[in-house]
This record gives C-alpha cells, structure tokens and sequence, in this order.
C-alpha cells in the first residue's frame, strides 16, 4: 500500500478545492526534529517495546506512514504558462534521503527555489546537500539555487555554512565543490508577502517558545494553504491573517503536532493544535511534526470520529503524501 493510499483510507482526500490545473502538495517529511524511529527505542527496547518505532521498521519507508523524516513540503507549482517550479520549504538534516525515496518517486526534476521557516537544525542542516540536486560543474559556474529566509536565519546560516555564503575566494583558496545559493531576506510580517515564480507567499511570524520566532507561510490564489510547521503561540496579527473572520477561509492548514497529550514550550501538542483548528475552521488541516507517540492508523481513525463531531477534516499527514491543488 502506497503512503498515497493509507492516508486516503483513513479520511484524506488527495486532493483540495476545484482540482484545476496541475499543481501538488507533497509532503516529504512529517515528523519531528529527531524523526522516527527513535534510535534508542531500537538500541534499548523497552519491555513492551516502543510500538511506533518497531512499526517504523517492519516495513520499507516508501509503504510506512509510521516511518517519519525532518518537516519538509514540496510544492509543484503550475503556472500561468504551464511551467512547473519546484519550490520547497525546509531542507532538515534527512534531505537527501528524502530526496532519493521522494523526488525520484514523482520524477521531481529540480529545485528552482528554497523557502527557510527558521534556523534549526531539522531545517537548515540540508543545505550542504543541495549541491546533489545542482547540475555539475567542477569549477561551480551554474545557476545557484534562490533561499528565501528572514535576516536571523541568513546570520544563523552564515556561522553554520560560511563557505555556502562566501561569494569570492580568498588568496591561495582552492575551489570546491559546494552547493551554489542566492540568498534572498525576507520579513518578519504578514504585511510584507514575496513572489517565488508567480506564485505569492505571505510570511506568517509564529512564537516557537517565547523567547523564539518562526515563520509559516500562507500561499494560493484559487486555494489556501497556510504552512506552520514549528509554533507554540500564534501571535494576534499572525491568527487574524489565518482565521474566517480575518484573512477568509483556509482551505487547507498544515499544522504542528508534537506530542499526543499535555503541552509543550516550543510546540503545538494534539489538544492545543486541535483547539486551534476549531479556532480558525479551515476546510481542512493535515498534522506534521509527529513523535513516535502518533500511530498512523489508529491515530487518524480517532481524528476521523472527531473530525465528524466538529465538521473539519483532520488527519495526520505521512511522508510522501501528495495533494493535487489548484493555487
């Protein structure tokens, strides 16, 4: 069974709105930092093992929903001119391997451009391996792949990958193969939205702990989609944008999900993330950043009983699940 088909069997229909065009969500991670499974759940079993994390590896990834990589969306944008641009959100420390199982699964041709939610290792610490979906060339003279990020992120990158923004080579330096980026600041403000290949993004700053600020993004025309991915607080100007009574209606909302119960400081847990879909009653909302406390299936065929009490649709989204969306 494809991810495609599991997810669709407990409740989620691949596609959203109208249908029209070509255009398609695909979610190429959807657990948390540390993904799942948790190593030490295999290394030290407990006594029942973990239940997750074994399901995690009974099966091949690519028919797995348990099995989760770093939070990460791919965007296949269809254009005015029948163009598809590849522009994806976040590339964590599992982008290569979410590459070569993904990408070649929907013959994903090329990047065109990166959008950085925030500078944490389960969103940036992939950006060494973009040289491996660059053209070669051994002296580096091709075209650099555009990331979008806010001014705290470009400082973060620069002390993490300084050889990725250095642009002129010092006396003596040998050339190397590294990934060719033009970094591109964008604001902290829902007031301030920027265009990737036609298609607008409204930044949509989000508290990731209190003494921390992230960004989701809200994009499409025909439809809309808001990606928040990393939050714990939505700040007032941030929920009015996403709510009916503000913005209009979402058609689909991608929220946090960490843990199953209780709270946390730097994430939405199930009951805060639930609260605040009744909150801003999208068409629909899809679930990421999961620990291995979520099982796929049992987990989605009790969001499915509460998705009839409330009227919202609400599932967990699983690697390699792609929506087809008219933007």
């Amino acid at each position: 069974m494809s991810c495609n088909e599991c997810c669709s069997s407990n409740g989620i229909s691949n596609g959203v709105g109208s249908g029209k065009g070509s255009s398609a969500l695909i979610f190429i991670g959807t657990g948390c930092s540390s993904g799942v499974p948790t190593p030490m759940c295999l290394m030290q079993p407990s006594d029942p093992p973990c239940e997750v994390c074994h399901k995690a590896m009974s099966a091949p990834p690519e028919i797995n929903p348990n099995y989760r990589c770093n939070p990460s969306l791919l965007i296949d944008y269809d254009g005015e001119n029948g163009d598809h641009c590849y522009i994806l959100i976040d590339v964590g420390k599992n982008f290569k391997e979410q590459v070569l199982r993904w990408f070649l699964h929907y013959k994903i041709p090329q990047i065109d451009a990166i959008i950085l939610t925030h500078e944490h290792a389960d969103a940036v610490l992939g950006l060494d391996e973009i040289r491996g979906v660059q053209p070669y060339n051994r002296y580096n003279d091709i075209e650099p792949t555009t990331i979008y990020l806010n001014q705290f992120t470009m400082d973060s990158v620069t002390v993490k990958f300084p050889y990725l923004v250095q642009k002129k080579l010092k006396e003596g330096q040998e050339i190397r193969r590294v990934s060719q980026l033009d970094w591109k600041i964008i604001e902290n403000s829902c007031e301030r939205p920027f265009n990737v290949a036609g298609l607008q993004f409204t930044p949509l700053p989000v508290m990731h702990g209190e003494d921390y600020e992230s960004l989701g993004f809200l994009f499409g025309k025909n439809n809309k989609v808001a990606y928040v991915s990393d939050v714990s607080r939505f700040p007032d100007a941030t929920e009015y944008v996403l709510s009916s009574s503000g913005g209009g209606q979402l058609d689909l909302l991608i929220l946090d999900t960490l843990y199953k119960k209780g709270q946390h400081n730097t994430h939405f847990c199930l009951p805060q993330s639930l609260e605040a879909v009744k909150r801003l009653q999208p068409k629909r909302a899809l679930f990421v950043g999961m620990t291995h406390e979520f099982e796929h299936y049992r987990d989605n065929e009790e969001l499915a009983e509460w998705s009839k009490r409330e009227g919202i649709d609400v599932q967990l989204a699983c690697d390699g699940l792609r929506i087809p969306i008219n933007l």
